[in-house]
C-alpha cells in the first residue's frame, strides 16, 4: 500500500469516526478536499468495505451510506471501561477518607495519596474532554454518566482536603502539583 492510499484510508476512517453514518457523496467530497483524487478515494472506500472495516448500506442507487463496523458498540465499551476506572477511584477516595478520619495516615502519606488521586482524575477528565470533540462519543448515554462520576470524584477530593486537620494541607497539595508540573517541563 502506497503512502497516498494510507493517507486516504486514515482520512476516511477519521471522517466516519467523527460523523457516524455518512452518505457516500459527502464522504468522498470531504476526503477529496483533503487528499487524493476521486478515483483513488472510491477505490480506497471499496477496499475498506471489502476488508470489513466499514459497512456499506445501499438505500437506493443515489443514497448509499457508509459507517464504521460496530462503532457504537466499541464506543459504549470504551466509555464503560472509563466509568469502571472512575468508580474505582471514587471507591478508593471514600476508603481513603475513612482511613484519614481514623488517623491511620501521617501527613506525607495523606498528601501523596491525594495528589495521586488528583492525577488519575485529571487524566480521565482530559480523556473525556478529548472525546467530547467526537459526536459518536458525546451522543452515547455513558458519556454523561462518566462526566458526572468525575465530578463526584472532584467533590470527594475537595471534601477530603477540606477536612484535613492541617490548615496548610490545600497549600501543600497545590505546591506539590506545581512542583511536579515544573519538573516535567525541565525534563524536555
Amino acid at each position: 500500500m502506497d503512502k497516498n492510499s494510507e493517507i486516504i484510508r486514515t482520512e476516511i476512517i477519521r471522517i466516519l469516526n467523527e460523523n457516524g453514518k455518512t452518505r457516500s457523496t459527502d464522504l468522498a467530497k470531504r476526503v477529496i478536499e483533503k487528499v487524493g483524487n476521486e478515483k483513488m478515494v472510491y477505490r480506497e472506500i471499496s477496499a475498506l468495505v471489502e476488508s470489513g472495516e466499514i459497512e456499506k448500506k445501499v438505500h437506493s442507487r443515489s443514497h448509499i451510506e457508509y459507517e464504521l463496523i460496530n462503532l457504537y458498540e466499541s464506543v459504549n465499551n470504551q466509555l464503560k471501561n472509563l466509568h469502571k476506572e472512575v468508580e474505582m477511584v471514587y471507591d478508593e477516595m471514600t476508603n481513603f477518607d475513612l482511613e484519614c478520619k481514623e488517623g491511620n495516615f501521617v501527613f506525607q502519606e495523606r498528601l501523596r495519596s491525594v495528589i495521586h488521586l488528583i492525577h488519575i482524575i485529571q487524566s480521565t477528565d482530559g480523556i473525556m474532554k478529548l472525546l467530547s470533540f467526537y459526536p459518536t462519543f458525546k451522543k452515547d448515554k455513558m458519556f454523561s454518566q462518566v462526566n458526572r462520576k468525575i465530578d463526584d470524584c472532584w467533590q470527594a477530593i475537595m471534601n477530603t482536603i477540606a477536612h484535613q486537620p492541617e490548615e496548610s494541607f490545600l497549600n501543600e497539595v497545590l505546591a506539590n502539583l506545581r512542583v511536579l508540573q515544573l519538573e516535567s517541563k525541565n525534563v524536555n
